[in-house]
């Protein structure tokens, strides 16, 4: 059946063409466009990129002239190995298609390839250029790799060549600890599994139930730039440059480059060079310690040796011990021969003295100079009693004079005058003090029994009288609790008792 009449109808005629309903033409119009491009290759830059919540992926391809809108469903999008981004030339290959509800038509797209390397080339260099800007390939801002690392983490396929070469090289060189984070090293999950195992080793605490890294070897073998397109994704570089373990990236071999390179702390050629990178040899280190230790003997005892030497050369131009001892000898001697002649003499003179001085303590010689000290003494006895009596007179002669009696009466009344003064002055503060200067101004002294001071109330109430002392004299008083008696107790005491009738003695007060 023909979608269009070749014959015109007349204007106001009857026609034969059939009547389409909108979804009729519609499906008509899908089978053909399917019919006649089943499946084509379209070459054109890619456009506005979009990826919806459910994995899909809508994109254009443009050229100078016209627009093709272009739709990847999730799980074409999970095969591919290059996705297309902005202003990235592609060759796309898929079907076309039509869209009913929208009347426009689509390429559904199967697969993305770069258009030619060039294109895909410019892509990476625009992206290098884009975090370069960013400073993740800073120099600065690379860490050195430790030089024994204790544990090395390695991300890398399990089942491929690169990391039995990694843990061969490391046997060979200084064996270490080593763990594995298998990842996809190609396709679609690749940049995510990296990215993953870099932060995952990072997350890891020191000291945890898994030992963390020291360093890092991110790692593939060779291929395609298609091949290792992975790690050229910006997710990757970033996750790399942030890791705060160092790295060493060695993917493909020494001609590949891909953008972890730059942002990697470290880059090897090979993942065996990786290794090689990562730990010393151990038998050099041996040897090297070896070396010094022989190094430190030998200049050991050549310093021993050259102290040695010094210290005979010192010693020669010292005198011989026997030339210095010669002289003190001699003297010695000397005063050793001279020693007994002369504690003989000292004994011969000590024993003179003594007899001298023995002679002077003969009773005879002591009897005479007691004598002759009582002769003196029995002298000057005799001139003691002329002596003190001319003293009395002449002191007795000096009291009766008129000028020492005066001065005698002068003093005695000066002295009378000032202690006058002074009792005079106790006096004031004796009454200034007093208690009696305090009842002068309306105070009063509260006294019990045997004329005692009282000092508080409770006292007071518990005596059955009390002294009131004023300025101008004492009366008695009751205490407080002592209150006069009603009339009536009163009369009847007064039946009772004649006394009880009548006031108070005069002599007596109340404080109330």
């Amino acid at each position: 059946m023909d979608l269009i009449d070749d014959d015109e109808p007349r204007p106001g005629g009857p026609t034969n063409a059939h009547d389409f309903t909108v979804s009729e033409l519609s499906g008509a119009v899908k089978r053909t466009l399917e019919g006649e491009f089943g499946r084509v290759r379209v070459r054109g830059e890619v456009g506005r990129v979009v990826i919806a919540r459910t994995g899909h992926m809508y994109f254009d391809l443009k050229d100078d002239r016209s627009v093709i809108a272009s739709v990847s469903w999730k799980g074409q999008v999970a095969r591919m190995a290059v996705r297309p981004e902005e202003g990235m030339e592609v060759i796309a290959t898929g079907r076309l298609t039509t869209y009913g509800p929208q009347s426009k038509y689509q390429l559904q797209v199967e697969n993305v390839e770069p258009a030619g390397a060039g294109a895909l080339m410019a892509m990476l260099e625009a992206r290098r250029k884009k975090l370069a800007a960013e400073g993740l390939f800073d120099a600065a801002r690379k860490r050195p790799v430790p030089f024994l690392p204790q544990v090395i983490g390695v991300v890398t396929s399990p089942s491929g060549a690169v990391i039995r070469d990694i843990l061969h090289r490391l046997a060979d060189r200084f064996p270490r600890r080593v763990i594995v984070w298998p990842v996809a090293v190609q396709g679609e999950r690749c940049p995510a599994d990296v990215v993953r195992a870099i932060e995952g080793f990072n997350a890891l605490a020191p000291g945890g139930p898994v030992p963390r890294p020291d360093v890092l070897i991110v790692a593939r073998g060779g291929g395609s730039i298609e091949d290792l397109w992975g790690f050229n994704d910006e997710a990757v570089v970033r996750a790399a440059a942030a890791s705060d373990i160092p790295l060493i990236s060695a993917v493909g071999h020494e001609t590949d480059t891909t953008l972890i390179d730059h942002a990697a702390d470290l880059r090897a050629p090979t993942p065996t060079a990786a290794a090689e990178l990562a730990v010393p040899v151990r038998a050099d280190l041996l040897a090297h310690v070896a070396n010094l230790g022989a190094r430190l003997h030998r200049a050991g005892t050549a310093s021993a040796q050259l102290r040695a030497q010094r210290l005979r050369d010192l010693a020669r131009a010292l005198p011989r011990a026997d030339a210095l001892l010669a002289t003190p000898v001699q003297r010695l001697d000397r005063a050793s021969d001279r020693f007994a002649g002369s504690l003989r003499a000292l004994a011969q003179r000590k024993a003179l003295e003594l007899n001298r001085a023995g002679a002077g303590l003969r009773p005879g010689a002591l009897r005479a100079k007691l004598d002759q000290r009582g002769e003196r003494l029995a002298q000057s006895a005799g001139r003691l009693a002329p002596a003190l009596t001319q003293s009395v007179a002449r002191k007795s002669e000096r009291l009766t004079t008129p000028r020492f009696a005066q001065r005698a009466q002068a003093a005695v009344t000066r002295h009378a005058r000032d202690a006058a003064e002074a009792l005079k002055a106790l006096d004031r503060m004796h009454r200034s003090l007093g208690y009696e200067q305090t009842l002068a101004r309306g105070f009063a002294v509260i006294r019990g029994a045997g004329d005692t001071p009282l000092t508080s109330a409770e006292a007071a109430r518990a005596l059955p009288q009390i002294t009131v002392e004023m300025r101008d004299g004492r009366f008695e008083a009751l205490p407080v609790g002592d209150a006069p008696k009603p009339k009536k107790q009163r009369a009847r005491a007064a039946e009772s008792d004649p006394k009880e009738e009548g006031a108070k003695p005069p002599s007596q007060g109340s404080l109330f």
